[in-house]
């Protein structure tokens, strides 16, 4: 499903124009996007948690080559699933 398949399951379900679809979904990501930011946790209850966490830097190997490299520290978004969404998904 992409973001326009994702619009129109919205509208349909909450009875919604696909433009006001549109403005909640954009909102809804706006707020996630926010929140990643402040790097705070977002839990919607059921469905999962998005958190940020920190990778830090390390050494690994270039696998066409097989030469070392550097890759630096950065900030990963982690998304942990919720009971209900694992269990509607199996």
């Amino acid at each position: 499903m992409n973001k326009t398949e994702l619009i129109d399951k919205i509208a349909e379900s909450a009875d919604l124009s696909k433009k006001s679809a549109g403005d909640v979904l954009q909102a809804f990501m706006a707020a996630t996007t926010d929140t990643m930011k402040k790097g705070n946790k977002l839990t919607l209850i059921g469905f999962g948690t998005f958190s940020v966490n920190e990778r830090s830097a390390r050494t690994c190997r270039n696998p066409q080559t097989g030469k070392e490299m550097k890759v630096a520290a950065k900030k990963v978004v982690k998304f942990k699933v919720g009971k209900q969404l694992s269990d509607a998904v199996q």
